[in-house]
Parts: C-alpha cells; sequence; structure tokens
C-alpha cells in the first residue's frame, strides 16, 4: 500500500474507529502493522516480543482514541506508545536479574537440556541471528532499515510511516549500509521480510478489542469477540456454533496474550516449555472444536452435542488448571519472592488470563451462549 493510500485510509477510517467501530480500527492495524511491529522490533531485537507489544501498543491506542483530535496525529501517536511500551518492557527485563535459583536451571539447561535437541538448537539459532542482525545496526538506523525491506524498498514510503524526510531515510539506510557488511546486509533483508506481521495479526488484534486492558482480552476464551462470535455462528451452526464461536474467538487472542506467561521465563528452556505449552493447547482446542461441529454434522440434536462441548470444556479447562500450573508454579513463586509487589499484579494478569479467573469467566462466556442459543432454536 501506498504511503498516501495508508495516510488516505487512516484519515477516512479513524472517525467510524473512534466512535467504536472494530472493523474500521481493524483496517486501520492492518495498514500499520509493519510500522508498529518494526519499531518495537528494533528495540527489543526478538520477534515474539515484539508482536506482543505492538498487540498492546494498538490496544492501547484504541481504548484512548477519543483523546486524539488530529487524524494526521494518529501515527506518530502510535509510534510513541509503541516506543514507550517496548522500553519499558526492556527495564522489566533488566530489573529482574537471575537468583540463584534460575542461575542453577541455566546451567542445568546447559548441562542436560530437555526436549527436542534439533528444535531447541533451531530456535536458539533463530533468535540469536535475529538479535545479532538488528544489533549489528546504528540504532537510528534499524527502524528504517526494517521498513525498508518490509514495505518494497521505498525510502519514501518508509518516511512517511516514520513522520521523517525523504533525505532523512536516506541518510539513515546509508549509514547502516557503510555499518554492515554486504552479506550481513542481505540476510538482514530477508530476514526483515520473513518477520513481518502475517494477516492473522490483525485478526488477533481485532479480536481482542473492547476489554478494559490488553491482558484480559485474552486467555482461555477470554476475547472480545467471543460472545459476538457465538451470537452470530448460533445461526449458522446453531448449539455447536455457539460454543464453538466463542472458544474460537478467544483460542485467537490467547496466542496473542501468550506473553503473559513468556514474561515469567528466565531462561531458554522455560519459555521453550512454555511456548510448547502454548502451541499444543490450541493445536488441542482447535481440534476439540472441529469434533464439536463434526459431532452436530452428524448427529444433528443437542444431546451429542452437547457432550462433545461438555468433553471438550473439560479437556480444555484441565490444561489450563492442571498441566500449565505444573510449569508455572515454582516460576510464580520465584517472582513472589523476587518482587512481592510487583508479582501480585502480575499473578492477577496471569489469572485473568491463562489462570482460573480466565477459565471461569471463558466458561461463563461460553454456557451463556449455549443458552441464548437453546432459547433461540426452542423459539
Amino acid at each position: 500500500m501506498s504511503n498516501d493510500a495508508i495516510d488516505l485510509l487512516i484519515k477516512r477510517e479513524l472517525p467510524a474507529a473512534v466512535r467504536g467501530d472494530r472493523d474500521a480500527y481493524g483496517r486501520i492495524v492492518v495498514a500499520s502493522q509493519n510500522v508498529v511491529t518494526a519499531v518495537a522490533l528494533a528495540i527489543t531485537r526478538d520477534v515474539p516480543t515484539s508482536e506482543d507489544i505492538a498487540q498492546e501498543a494498538f490496544l492501547s491506542a484504541w481504548h484512548h482514541l477519543p483523546r486524539l483530535k488530529n487524524a494526521s496525529s494518529f501515527l506518530p501517536w502510535l509510534r510513541q506508545i509503541t516506543r514507550n511500551l517496548a522500553h519499558d518492557h526492556l527495564r522489566g527485563r533488566r530489573n529482574r536479574m537471575l537468583d540463584g535459583e534460575a542461575a542453577e536451571l541455566a546451567i542445568q539447561h546447559a548441562a542436560d537440556p530437555d526436549g527436542c535437541p534439533l528444535e531447541q538448537a533451531l530456535d536458539a539459532e533463530r533468535d540469536a541471528v535475529a538479535a545479532d542482525l538488528i544489533s549489528e545496526l546504528p540504532a537510528e538506523s534499524r527502524e528504517a532499515l526494517l521498513l525498508y525491506y518490509r514495505e518494497g524498498q521505498s525510502s519514501k514510503q518508509v518516511a512517511m510511516l516514520l513522520g521523517l524526510s525523504d533525505a532523512a531515510v536516506r541518510k539513515r539506510l546509508s549509514r547502516a549500509r557503510q555499518s554492515v557488511r554486504d552479506d550481513l546486509l542481505s540476510r538482514f533483508g530477508e530476514f526483515a521480510r520473513s518477520s513481518a506481521p502475517s494477516a492473522a495479526f490483525a485478526v488477533g488484534v481485532t479480536a481482542a478489542l473492547g476489554f478494559s486492558k490488553p491482558a484480559a482480552a485474552a486467555g482461555l476464551g477470554i476475547a472480545t469477540k467471543s460472545i459476538a462470535g457465538g451470537l452470530f455462528a448460533r445461526f449458522a451452526l446453531g448449539f455447536a456454533g455457539a460454543a464453538s464461536g466463542g472458544l474460537l474467538g478467544g483460542l485467537v487472542a490467547a496466542w496473542f496474550a501468550r506473553g503473559v506467561i513468556l514474561d515469567y521465563a528466565d531462561t531458554a528452556d522455560e519459555r521453550d516449555t512454555l511456548l510448547r505449552f502454548s502451541r499444543r493447547y490450541i493445536v488441542l482446542s482447535l481440534v476439540l472444536i472441529a469434533a464439536i461441529i463434526a459431532t452436530h454434522l452428524v448427529f444433528g440434536d443437542e444431546r451429542h452435542t452437547f457432550v462433545a462441548i461438555a468433553v471438550a470444556l473439560l479437556a480444555m479447562n484441565w490444561q489450563l488448571l492442571v498441566m500449565l500450573p505444573r510449569h508455572m508454579n515454582p516460576m510464580l513463586a520465584r517472582d513472589a519472592r523476587r518482587d512481592p509487589v510487583g508479582a501480585r499484579q502480575r499473578l492477577l494478569a496471569y489469572r485473568l488470563t491463562w489462570g482460573r479467573g480466565g477459565v471461569m469467566i471463558s466458561n461463563v462466556i461460553v454456557i451463556g451462549s449455549l443458552i441464548i442459543a437453546h432459547f433461540h432454536l426452542a423459539g
């Protein structure tokens, strides 16, 4: 999308977004997601973290849109929100130094790592390469170079997105080229393009709109569109659609809120364990949702469908209430010992997303959708 097109789209959609039109804001997210994730990535040097921060920036902007008086100020405002969140994240990580227990875990992991060695090696190499490639660049050139490769190598496009002159962008690009070898620059271009957010990123942000805090928009089905999805889906699939719509909306948001649990990890081993859990949980949940729909299509009655829904809820609740705490409890205890005051706030966010509170709210949403669907079908 050209720079004029992006500018026109924001000016056209912003008034509706200010009035609460989520679809209009979703189109703004699609148009500006490259620049927001690039700003976060240039600071954090970590792709998953940068997407988490970008999501939080979009959600924060959504909740404060009424404060914005001029549409032309939207992108500069959004960039500053992103930079503040990214720097806050880095400060938070620096304040969480390895204590004796965490250091011991790191040593154990180096001596006898769990899981698949090949997968761990590839993940570690990918993360290290990304951080090293960005670190090689002058700090002021990182945002410009990431966007340059993501936006079709147009310096004018980068200038518009970053609020700079074309000459300033060209100067930053030239400085980056002078400081990095040609082979590294080529690798960086491939990395910049491959790490750009996909369409799923905008879908996840749009699904999470509406809650007062980004953290509360995720977890086991705590998604803004969970209820709306359930109400819409009941007309297409009836009883099964009501449950599937609520669960599916929550899963999209849950994927983008994995940073809530990843922030507790102090070692690569802990981070890998939590990432594997979140992936397995989402895959399992998708399989269970597909089973609910298949049961409805095969049997076509509420009794069989209700059994499938009950099994799905039990399996998903078991993952979050039994399996996840086995990984999280040692990290939660460590966090409480390290920072008792801050730990209480982080624990609340965890409980509202992946913990008991999130499970309870999710179940209420799904059961409420079922009750509405039942009375609709009965009527």
